[in-house]
């Protein structure tokens, strides 16, 4: 048979025949038993040594892909599967197909987008964070590096790091938890993911709110989970709602995404001792509440908890930066080792050079600090959104009390879902970004609203945006 092979423009001409004859054995152009032309005559024909043919006749007998025999010369090995055709007009993986669950989810590219009235959800204002500090860290970690041997640290990570998170969560939520508590993760999706991988298997049932934050549904479907969404009212999570089969509850009790309240207290007593009765889990997913604007302070679950029940999970995504990707587990001591391995075969630890840095940040007063500054921004932006909401869109919308976190819910008085779409493509297509509270449904679609964001929107940007808001509700 007359193969073809080209070598115009190679330099590596050993390697450049090597991968096309195994390329032609792989599609079928060269089958099972036919031999491959004599070392010296192909070595002619390209006009190369004949030490480099017989190199890579050797090379893919060694991967069994050819076989010399004693008379025969070089052919195709026999055990070789024959090659399916590839239909016409057909790319490859065309006939591979994936789950049904990917095809529900939907990737958050509209963050992408920039607008100049930016009051989307879960976005901290870059422009706050010590950018200049947290560079200094960076490089002095660096050059701590570059003088040792890197190696793979423990999957919980950084030691210090995780001392510095108990301290941190100790103190400003009142979280009792000791280093060996704390798994660092790549932000709260990996933990919910590094979580639900270690608790619970598939065709487990898993209660979560409704509405809720998505990408949570969606972890937990792709897992094989059966999500069931549970209704929120003024007090947090329905207790009396929740599904006896299920073997965990994810809810987010301090600032409910996406209405904003937190749950009372006797609902969180209620919540504790239904899992109690059911031997359930509680994931708790305390994501923003380090931006509290007035009221008493909330106390987590996990600060409530006797029976070693709730995994709290906590992020830096709001406080610092999503960029940087890192959250954290605090685990009961039943539940240590086998999160520890959960975490270990996701991608065995979070970047050890960012933990760190952060953990030097942390000790060193900088997160704080850090923490203290943005409050006080965010509270002057919290005040401006509600009020003009109360005074302005009265006659539209209906502000959703709340006193903590990044956004406010704002439900709508008469209008429609679809209504309310109308109105957020308006606002788009003038600049202003904004949500609508009936994307967060889980089972159903959310009630009709609008989540607005304050993290992402500069002070001096809110008025003009509300207002080309407030005119796209008149059309």
């Amino acid at each position: 048979m007359e193969l073809h092979i080209s070598l115009v423009g190679r330099k590596d001409l050993g390697g450049e025949i090597y991968r096309q004859l195994r390329r032609a054995i792989l599609e079928g152009q060269l089958r099972p038993g036919d031999p491959l032309p004599p070392s010296r005559e192909l070595a002619r024909q390209l006009t190369v040594s004949r030490t480099t043919v017989t190199g890579v006749y050797d090379r893919l007998a060694g991967e069994g892909f050819v076989t010399a025999r004693m008379g025969a010369g070089t052919v195709v090995s026999e055990h070789l599967a024959p090659a399916q055709s590839r239909p016409k007009n057909k790319r490859i993986g065309d006939s591979l197909r994936a789950r049904a669950i990917w095809d529900a989810i939907q990737l958050p590219t509209v963050l992408a987008k920039p607008v100049r009235f930016d009051f989307r959800s879960g976005l901290p204002d870059a422009t706050l964070f010590p950018h200049d500090t947290w560079r200094q860290l960076m490089a002095r970690q660096l050059r701590l590096e570059a003088k040792g041997t890197i190696v793979y640290d423990s999957p919980a990570g950084n030691r210090r790091l995780r001392e510095a998170i108990a301290r941190h969560i100790g103190v400003s939520r009142g979280v009792e938890a000791s280093a060996d508590d704390v798994i660092v993760t790549n932000g709260t999706q990996q933990a919910l993911d590094v979580i639900a991988r270690a608790l619970l298997s598939p065709g487990d049932h898993i209660a979560i709110e409704n509405p809720g934050y998505r990408p949570a549904r969606w972890a937990f479907a792709a897992l094989g989970l059966r999500v069931r969404g549970v209704a929120v009212d003024h007090d947090g999570l329905d207790v009396a709602a929740l599904p006896k089969q299920a073997r965990a509850v994810y809810v987010t009790p301090s600032h409910q995404y996406p209405l904003g309240v937190s749950m009372t207290l006797p609902r969180r007593l209620a919540l504790l001792a239904w899992a109690d009765r059911h031997n359930t889990a509680i994931i708790e997913d305390d994501y923003d509440s380090e931006f509290r604007f007035g009221g008493r302070p909330i106390e987590p679950l996990r600060m409530l908890d006797r029976t070693g029940r709730v995994i709290y999970v906590g992020s830096f995504s709001k406080t610092l930066l999503p960029t940087l990707r890192l959250g954290f587990i605090v685990v009961p001591p039943s539940l240590r080792e086998a999160m520890h391995k959960s975490k270990f075969v996701a991608d065995w630890h979070t970047s050890t050079t960012i933990q760190a840095v952060l953990a030097h940040f942390i000790d060193g007063g900088g997160f704080a600090r850090h923490i203290r500054k943005a409050r006080e921004v965010y509270r002057v932006r919290h005040r401006m959104i509600v009020d003009t909401l109360s005074r302005d869109f009265s006659d539209h919308l209906t502000v959703v009390p709340s006193a903590t976190g990044l956004h406010i819910a704002a439900a709508a008085r008469t209008a429609s879902a679809e209504q309310i779409s109308g109105v957020v493509l308006r606002a788009f297509e003038s600049g202003v970004a904004v949500q609508e509270l009936s994307k967060f449904g889980v089972d159903l679609p959310g009630p009709p609203g609008l989540l607005l964001g304050y993290g992402a929107i500069p002070t001096a940007r809110i008025e003009d945006g509300l207002r080309r808001l407030r005119s796209c509700f008149n059309h």
